[in-house]
């Protein structure tokens, strides 16, 4: 089985480039949607950032994500702890993901995680892959998508890890400087399916 791991900032192209991995026959574990999931689901996790951050439930009982949104992303230290803490969960769960994609006989997984380089997963990937494109560019994305405004956009932005860090830390780099999705699409396939010549060879 061949396992990329792809990471970057958010709003940096990584949902087109992992459309690729799906027209090439992969599955996609997207982190992010695991760890929302075990966010409704998983009590442990919501006790562990309660107790960490205080109350964070809205009015129907569920976690607040955006007002513990406010609470971390201006605070390295308590974006570091929820990272920690989210990151257990999250391991766990990908982890038996790909068990399962490997036994429904998948050849091809892509796992989608913002913390990838710092985690248990990197080890378990066979090529790690950076995305990334111009800050500003990332905040237009992030406000279309999300709603959000361009304060709070900013500020996740600037919550992140450097292009350098991710660059560093991964084998390969895919920047979206390009003029449309389809360009990059296409930038994205070419380099997924290197990959999977040279795991193949």
């Amino acid at each position: 089985m061949t396992i990329i791991g792809i990471t970057g900032p958010t709003g940096a192209g990584k949902t087109t480039a992992l459309g690729e991995i799906k027209k090439l026959g992969g599955a996609v574990i997207d982190c992010d949607q695991v760890y929302h999931e075990l966010l409704e689901s998983n009590f442990t996790l919501q006790s562990y950032l309660e107790d960490a951050f205080g109350p964070l439930r809205d009015e129907s009982g569920s976690i607040d994500r955006k007002k513990l949104g406010t609470i971390v992303f201006g605070d390295r230290a308590k974006l570091e702890q929820l990272n920690a803490i989210a990151q257990r969960a999250t391991v766990d769960r990908t982890h038996a993901l790909v068990e399962q994609y490997q036994a429904d006989g998948k050849t091809l997984v892509a796992i989608d995680a913002i913390g990838l380089l710092e985690s248990q997963l990197k080890n378990q990937c066979t090529a790690t892959v950076a995305v990334l494109a111009p800050p500003e560019v990332r905040v237009r994305r992030i406000m279309a998508r999300e709603g959000i405004s361009e304060e709070y956009a900013w500020s996740r932005v600037r919550a992140q890890k450097s292009d350098d860090y991710f660059q560093t830390g991964c084998d390969y780099t895919l920047f979206n400087d390009c003029a449309g999705a389809e360009e990059f699409a296409a930038r994205s396939r070419a380099l997924f399916e290197s990959i999977l010549r040279n795991n193949i060879q």
